[in-house]
């Protein structure tokens, strides 16, 4: 009983958490001696009522809607992918040297290639972690952890010495070629389009079709899973390579839709905020195109609030921590009471005995 009215309420966080980060990010605006009316509309009026805010706004949402997927088929098949911000800045390098290197190809042509370049790279990265974790046990959220890390000094090392543009201090590649790029349709990013039919597909396979089915059973339940003839390693590997396919393809449009070329610091934080999209979604597929929205709202509208009212654009990182502690705290309360509830059944269980 007392379990079940906990979860009643920290349920109305779980349904609420955006609300309640913006009421709480409004008591630190206030503090600040800014009216949080005021600094709220600075956002969302730089973000959907200017045509060139709403441009960013859905240049932002675009590589976010695939992050926060790629963490949602993670989180149905049971397995915590941390490590999408490494899939996607790798793949987001492989799309442009593709885009840069490979030449004399159609622009159809050339930007599938491009992607599918990008999909490959962030498959494979992720699978290290769904090998690791299939054949020697090691949790994903430490080899994805690790991962990350290695792809940024990697990618670094790259970035600076054998693809860096000549002659720049910056450290970037070369601008890909024009037959590499992904159009705009108006202010609508064709790669933003792309991204909402694969969140389509996402949900149909796995709500649809058998492979969803067995995903589902192995997230919810894996001695089920085990029992029922599933083959529980090529699903860890599948699911991996799903996710991080899903986090490179974010990461391969940033680049041939966005920033035409590889530049770490326009890819930093993506995979880190799908993790946020993904926990606001709540796992579900569809719903990580609405909660991406919000967030790239937040980091499109952010930047005009030092203009506006003198804040800093760091209160929309406030927002989203307060958002996604909003959203993992019922989570961690669920299992911790879901512990105790064991435990006391566990000991009434010796006590009959």
């Amino acid at each position: 009983m007392t379990e079940t009215k906990t979860s009643n309420k920290i349920g109305f966080f779980v349904r609420n958490q955006s609300i309640v980060a913006f009421f709480l990010g409004g008591i630190l605006i206030f503090l600040q001696g800014v009216n949080p009316l005021v600094a709220y509309r600075a956002i969302f009026s730089e973000a959907w009522f200017d045509s060139d805010g709403l441009l960013r706004t859905f240049q932002k949402t675009t590589p976010l809607v695939l992050a926060g997927l790629a963490v949602t088929v993670g989180l149905r098949i049971g397995l915590f992918n941390i490590g999408a911000q490494g899939q996607l800045i790798s793949a987001a390098l492989a799309a442009a040297l593709a885009g840069i290197y490979i030449t004399n190809l159609p622009p159809i042509l050339h930007v599938l290639v491009s992607l599918t370049c990008g999909v490959i790279v962030g498959a494979l990265w992720a699978g290290i972690a769904g090998l690791l974790k299939a054949y020697r046990g090691v949790h994903e959220v430490i080899s994805t952890i690790m991962l990350n890390s290695i792809a940024i000094g990697i990618l670094d090392y790259l970035v600076s010495n054998p693809f860096k543009e000549p002659d720049q201090a910056l450290q970037r590649t070369k601008k890909i070629a024009e037959t590499a790029i992904l159009p705009n349709i108006g202010v609508i990013p064709f790669g933003f389009i792309l991204a909402v039919i694969i969140c389509l597909l996402v949900s149909w396979m796995l709500n649809r079709t058998t492979a969803g089915f067995r995903f589902n059973t192995v997230g919810k339940n894996k001695f089920a899973a085990t029992y029922a003839g599933i083959n529980m390693k090529l699903m860890v590997v599948t699911g991996m390579l799903l996710s991080g396919g899903l986090a490179g393809l974010g990461g391969a449009i940033e680049t041939l839709g966005i920033t035409y070329r590889f530049e770490p610091a326009f890819n930093a934080g993506l995979g880190f905020d799908g993790i946020t999209i993904a926990l606001l979604a709540r796992a579900n597929p569809l719903a990580t195109i609405p909660a991406a929205i919000l967030v790239g709202t937040l980091r499109a509208g952010g930047a005009s609030l030092q203009f506006e009212t003198g804040i800093e654009p760091e209160i929309v990182d406030v927002l989203l921590a307060i958002t996604l502690l909003l959203v993992s705290a019922p989570i961690l309360a669920k299992f911790l009471f879901k512990g105790k509830a064991q435990k006391s059944a566990n000991v009434t269980s010796g006590w009959g005995n």
